[in-house]
C-alpha cells in the first residue's frame, strides 16, 4: 500500500491532535498546518507554517494529501462569524485542487429542539443560535463540494468533546478547573436531562476506521452515540469516582455568574448561547455508523474520565 498523507488543520487542538496521533499510529504521514507554537504537535507530524484563513497556504500544504482534516476553530469561541467560514473556504479550495477528501468533526449546534431527543443524520437542521447557523452553512458548502464531484466529504458528528489534550470544552471549562484537584464538581444540566459526550480518542478512532473504507459515498455523514449520559449525572459522578473521594460535592453550575460574565467577556457569552443543549436531552443516533463499521469505538467512561483528569492535571 502506498504511503497515505493527511493534512490536518487544528492539529494542536483536541480533536485535531487526537486524529493526528491515531492516523500516525495507522501508518499515515501527517502534515500539520500551524500558525503559532508547534511544540504541542506530535513529533511525528510534519509542521508547515501557515494560517487556515490563507487559501494559498492551505493549498500548498495540501499537495499530495488524500485527506484534509478540518479540525480548526477560533480559540476561545472568539469571532466565529468572522473566521469559521473563511477557514472552511480555504479547505474547500485546497480540496478542489487536490481531490482530497475533506473530513469534518461535526457538532450538535446544527440542531434545534424540534430535532430532539434522538437525532439521525437526516434530521432537519434548524438551529436556534448564531454558531448553529454557521455550522449549517459550513456543512451546506461541503455538501455542494461533494455534489460537484471535485472532492468527497466525510462528516463525523459527536457530542461535547472531552479527553487528553483538550481544554476548550465544557468538561474543562464547566465541570472542573484545570491545574488542581477539584474541590467541587459542577453540573451544568438538571438531573434527568440526558447529555451527549464524546471521548476524543474514540472520535479519532472512528474517523480513522472510516477513512480505511473505499465504499463511502461522496458525501458521507455519520453520528456517534459517544458517552451518553442518560440522566445528566453519570459524567459528574464518574469524576467523583475517579477522584476517589465521595465527599467531593457535586453542585449546579452557577449560570447566573456566567450570565454576568457574558456582559463583558466573549467566551462566557458564547457558552451562554449554547445553554439550551443542557436544558433538553439530545442523543445522536449511531445506527448508520454501526451498520458501516459493525460497532462504535467506545472507551469505558471511568477510564476516559481518568485519562482526561490526568491530562488536565486534576489528579
Amino acid at each position: 500500500m502506498s504511503e497515505r498523507l493527511a493534512l490536518i488543520l487544528g492539529a494542536t487542538g483536541g480533536i485535531g491532535g487526537a486524529t493526528a496521533r491515531r492516523l500516525l499510529d495507522d501508518g499515515w504521514r501527517v502534515r500539520a498546518l500551524v500558525r503559532g507554537d508547534a511544540s504541542r504537535l506530535d513529533p511525528r507530524c510534519e509542521p508547515v507554517r501557515g494560517d487556515a484563513r490563507d487559501a494559498a497556504a492551505v493549498a500548498a500544504a495540501a499537495v499530495g494529501a488524500s485527506a484534509i482534516v478540518h479540525a480548526v476553530n477560533p480559540p476561545g469561541y472568539r469571532d466565529w462569524a468572522g473566521q469559521v467560514l473563511p477557514m472552511l473556504d480555504s479547505t474547500i479550495a485546497a480540496a478542489r485542487a487536490t481531490g482530497a477528501r475533506v473530513v469534518l468533526p461535526g457538532t450538535v449546534y446544527n440542531y434545534g429542539p424540534d430535532a430532539f431527543p434522538l437525532v439521525a443524520e437526516d434530521a432537519p437542521q434548524r438551529p436556534v443560535t448564531r454558531k448553529g447557523a454557521i455550522r449549517v452553512e459550513l456543512e451546506r458548502r461541503l455538501e455542494a463540494l461533494a455534489a460537484s464531484g471535485a472532492a468527497p466529504v466525510l462528516i463525523v458528528r459527536a457530542g461535547d468533546f472531552f479527553g487528553p489534550g483538550a481544554a476548550n470544552n465544557w468538561f474543562a471549562q464547566g465541570l472542573v478547573t484545570p491545574g488542581a484537584r477539584p474541590r467541587v464538581v459542577r453540573q451544568p444540566g438538571r438531573r434527568g436531562v440526558g447529555h451527549a459526550w464524546a471521548y476524543l480518542p474514540d472520535v479519532a478512532e472512528t474517523i480513522a476506521r472510516l477513512l480505511e473504507r473505499d465504499d463511502l459515498p461522496a458525501f458521507a455523514r455519520y453520528h456517534l452515540d459517544g458517552q451518553w449520559d442518560a440522566d445528566g449525572r453519570e459524567m459528574v459522578e464518574a469524576i467523583v469516582r475517579v477522584l476517589g473521594d465521595p465527599a467531593v460535592p457535586i453542585r449546579r453550575l452557577p449560570w447566573w455568574q456566567l450570565r454576568l460574565a457574558a456582559l463583558v467577556a466573549e467566551t462566557p457569552r458564547e457558552l451562554m448561547e449554547m445553554r439550551y443543549l443542557w436544558q433538553h436531552p439530545l442523543r445522536l443516533d449511531n445506527a448508520r455508523l454501526v451498520a458501516t463499521l459493525g460497532r462504535e469505538p467506545r472507551t469505558p467512561l471511568v477510564e476516559a474520565v481518568r485519562a482526561t483528569l490526568a491530562s488536565l492535571r486534576c489528579v
